[in-house]
């Protein structure tokens, strides 16, 4: 029988990235006239390492996500000295939710702006960021296997994600953003 808590982590990525995706197909189809102003004024010079950072981020989400699956035994996991497995099922919570909430909020901000929502949106996106730097801090912090080529695979790809999700998102995007 699985685990209670690989299965909760299994379930968070699967109706999470559900969420997160179905959040951005149904935003970008039926707001096909608003797309290109999700960018805020972002200057063309920046775009490129988005695009880039973006891809190396999802790549990178499946090396890492697979290493837990695959190497992490939740009875024995220990991070940070004094969380078990379950603080992982809250990280990924943090990531997946407030992601799936960030394209609705932000087309709602360009059709019917309020300082309400643009603060909801801030903390969405520093809620992701913040939860993808603890995640690279738990794969620092943990008593996780480290001889893996999935454990270097895993940091190599919490490197672009915490990138694109704690500085690009929510640090220089809101900054470009109209409010």
């Amino acid at each position: 029988m699985m685990n209670r808590s690989i299965l909760i982590f299994i379930l968070i990525n699967i109706c999470g990235g559900v969420a997160v995706l179905g959040s951005y197909a149904y935003g970008l189809l039926t707001q096909a006239e608003l797309r290109g102003q999700l960018w805020g004024a972002i200057p063309d010079s920046i775009r490129p390492y988005y695009t880039v950072c973006m891809l190396s981020a999802t790549i990178g989400y499946f090396f890492f996500t697979g290493y837990i699956l695959l190497k992490v035994t939740p009875e024995t996991a220990r991070i940070f000295r004094q969380f078990d497995f379950n603080i992982l099922n809250l990280v990924y919570a943090g990531i997946m939710i407030p992601s799936a909430l960030w394209m609705p909020m932000t087309f709602s901000m360009l059709t019917d702006p309020s300082g309400l929502l643009w603060v909801g949106i801030r903390i969405v996106l520093f809620t992701v960021g913040v939860s993808s730097v603890t995640l690279l801090l738990i794969f620092f912090y943990s008593n996780f296997e480290r001889s893996s080529w999935l454990y270097a695979a895993g940091i190599a790809g919490l490197i672009p994600f915490c990138i694109q999700t704690m500085i690009l998102d929510a640090l220089i995007w809101p900054y470009y953003f109209p409010r």
